[in-house]
């Protein structure tokens, strides 16, 4: 197993199905990667649907909301593929993301993960702007080899939101993140967003900053 794409869902009903198919529909061997759907606790009809895939996917149920970094520790712990890449449950992937990020990083070594550009989608897929992965990196459509990402001692399950840039900060000190000019990420816009509940991610950013100021002291 070369690559594993790690879906955490909590109530996606309405996009879980695209981005399962997105996954699947990768145009990369497919005996060479799988998908494995970590859901969060969903009460909506989350996991029905992806009940419906069958053997298709692996399926990681959790019996409780743990929130999103604990159930990507567990997507990754779960994974059998030496690249895992996160895809969130109303997003979806460019057919190409796993054959151009995994050739970048079996062809740089020295690279512990790599990322992409993305583009905004309506909730019609309608494209919106493209946007840099690097002036604004966000924590899905990045490759990352697994070993590294434990080695950096993967997310904190306390971040409740945040944790990709918790993780970055402590990635990067060890591993060098790559990146590709290629929009190969569709970042789906719409009112439940997690991001943006800034009040939230205020907390949960300054938590992370009282943290670092702590282990720097």
């Amino acid at each position: 197993m070369k690559v594993s794409i790690i879906i955490c869902c909590y109530n996606r009903e309405a996009y879980l199905s695209r981005a399962i198919r997105s996954a699947l529909s990768q145009n990369f061997p497919e005996n060479d990667f799988e998908v494995v759907v970590v859901d969060d606790g969903s009460t909506d009809h989350s996991p029905e649907i992806a009940a419906d895939f069958g053997e298709q996917i692996v399926y990681l149920p959790n019996r409780e909301n743990r929130g999103l970094p604990a159930s990507r520790n567990a997507g990754v712990r779960k994974a059998m593929g030496r690249f895992v890449v996160n895809l969130d449950s109303d997003d979806y992937l460019h057919e190409d993301l796993l054959y151009v990020e995994s050739l970048h990083l079996r062809l740089n070594p020295h690279w512990g993960a790599v990322s992409c550009d993305y583009l905004y989608v309506d909730e019609h897929e309608n494209h919106i702007s493209r946007v840099s992965g690097v002036a604004k990196p966000i924590a899905c459509g990045i490759m990352f080899r697994k070993d590294a990402l434990i080695a950096a001692g993967l997310y904190d399950e306390r971040m409740r939101m945040c944790e990709e840039e918790e993780l970055r900060a402590r990635f990067i000190e060890k591993f060098h993140i790559g990146h590709v000019e290629l929009p190969l990420y569709r970042y789906r816009l719409h009112e439940e967003n997690m991001s943006w509940n800034s009040e939230e991610m205020q907390h949960y950013r300054a938590e992370w900053v009282e943290k670092k100021k702590n282990s720097i002291a």
